[in-house]
């Protein structure tokens, strides 16, 4: 249904979904509220602690993600030229402190279905615009997706072709992963292929019984593409963005750091994410 959308010479992108080399992750919900922008802020920080610097793509119009790492005064700074300018992604990078790259998000994205949505291969506009930047380079990419289903959501799934759903302890955010494994099937018969997928939980308390209620059940709903690992609530998690801080720089003892660095490492040995 949510592919009646007219994007006209989408066709010819859809054979190219997805890179080879370092990954490209695409990290969405439906759902907001679920840790999505929390994941990708704290994977590209530990990921930053090994030595390697990832590319950071804030795609959503919330920019929540910029806000932490590096806010930028106008749309003509953000993604949103990418889309309106034609503006090389190169030039809108920014370097964050913990030794990552951003390219930031503004509110101007809002726009961007409107004004460009019924454009020519405006669905591989983000696939083409990282590959020009990283032709010959190897960089992981993790993409803050936008929440709300349209070209920015769809972009981040056609650049990458592997989506990382983080999916908070309540039973709001369970309905929206079955929602959301709905509109990946749909996407799927257009792709022609499988989109890969892990589905993570978050906010998990071990206190509250319907936290282990969930587990259980998206174990039995996704069984091997649910990740192991379980990203419990925490204070400190919840404080670092307000402070503009990753998770290793302000509380590295901490229960979520563990958490993230178990998180990266799980990743990384399943081959999810390849860098």
């Amino acid at each position: 249904m949510i592919f009646r959308i007219n994007f006209p010479n989408c066709k010819k992108y859809l054979s190219t979904v997805g890179t080879g080399g370092c990954t490209r992750l695409a990290v969405f919900n439906q759902k907001g509220g679920v840790g999505k922008t929390t994941t990708v802020l704290n994977l590209g920080a530990a990921l930053a602690r090994r030595g390697i610097a990832p590319l950071l793509v804030d795609l959503d119009p919330q920019a929540h993600l910029s806000a932490i790492l590096h806010p930028v005064g106008s749309g003509a700074q953000s993604m949103f030229a990418f889309y309106s300018d034609s503006r090389p992604l190169a030039e809108l990078m920014r370097s964050v402190d913990f030794g990552a790259r951003l390219l930031p998000a503004h509110p101007e994205l809002l726009k961007v279905d409107t004004l460009y949505g019924k454009g020519p291969g405006v669905l591989g506009l983000l696939k083409d615009g990282l590959d020009v930047a990283f032709a010959g380079a190897q960089q992981p990419v993790l993409i803050d997706s936008c929440p709300m289903l349209g070209v920015l959501s769809l972009s981040s799934i056609f650049a990458t072709g592997r989506v990382l759903v983080p999916i908070s302890a309540d039973y709001l955010a369970l309905k929206g992963a079955l929602q959301l494994e709905n509109t990946l099937r749909a996407l799927e018969h257009v792709l022609k292929k499988r989109v890969e997928r892990r589905y993570l939980l978050t906010r998990f308390d071990t206190r509250r019984r319907m936290s282990h209620e969930i587990g259980t059940r998206l174990v039995e709903r996704f069984g091997a593409e649910l990740c192991e690992t379980r990203i419990a609530e925490s204070v400190a998690l919840a404080e670092s963005p307000s402070l503009g801080r990753d998770i290793f720089s302000h509380a590295p003892q901490s229960r979520g750091a563990r958490d993230y660095e178990q998180l990266l490492e799980e990743l990384l040995s399943t081959g999810f994410l390849e860098v």
